[in-house]
């Protein structure tokens, strides 16, 4: 289910955030952290290569990269800037602690030939549709959201606020990240889960 590079991704991503998180909290200990990470994004990743599976999509994970520095052609870094390793490290010392940026990871689709055969006849060809993409990045959001309230029901706060968080900034219609996939496949979606996950973040602030 996931290729060698996924797998690199993933745990690079998951190293980070638990260092990330854990850096000057006091309470907050590195390997509970990365225990919980590690779970939050495991959930996300799954759901997604399920969905996507049913939908007969494939979809390849990587960090997250940004190749442009403005909106021109030409406005192009010479290597790719991996934001999804660095970004979490730099707020978190730039903010003194105050924000935990979770959103490293991204997904790249393409059909698979089965779909085309399947969905659209021998010789017609298969196109992806932006609603199909969004839905694969809505189900990520929505497990963690479901995860998030299980780690309340069970005793485990930081888990389920590290679950939280992971939704709220992936959220963010940005660049690849999964909240632009929603947001541009269907804003109602999009509005719908940002409604969700605020709604439980303002919660978590008297619940924790």
């Amino acid at each position: 289910m996931l290729n060698k590079k996924e797998i690199i991704s993933i745990i690079a991503v998951i190293i980070i955030l638990a260092i990330s998180i854990s850096l000057f909290s006091i309470k907050t200990m590195f390997f509970p952290t990365l225990i919980a990470v590690f779970i939050v994004i495991m959930l996300n990743v799954l759901i997604k290569k399920a969905t996507s599976h049913y939908l007969n999509i494939k979809i390849d994970l990587h960090m997250w990269e940004i190749k442009q520095w403005g909106f021109k052609r030409h406005f192009r870094f010479k290597k790719p800037v991996n934001l999804g390793l660095i970004l979490p490290i730099i707020l978190k010392v730039l903010t003194v602690g105050l924000i935990n940026w979770t959103a490293c990871l991204v997904f790249d689709v393409k059909s698979t030939i089965y779909r085309a055969a399947k969905k659209h006849g021998l010789y017609a060809f298969s196109e992806i549709s932006e609603t199909q993409i969004s839905v694969i990045a809505a189900a990520g959001i929505l497990v963690n959201l479901l995860a998030s309230i299980v780690g309340y029901i069970l005793g485990f706060p930081d888990f389920a606020r590290i679950s939280l968080g992971f939704a709220f900034w992936n959220l963010i219609p940005l660049s690849d990240l999964d909240g632009n996939k929603i947001f541009f496949g269907s804003i109602t979606l999009w509005a719908f889960l940002i409604a969700l996950t605020l709604i439980g973040l303002a919660l978590s602030i008297f619940m924790i």
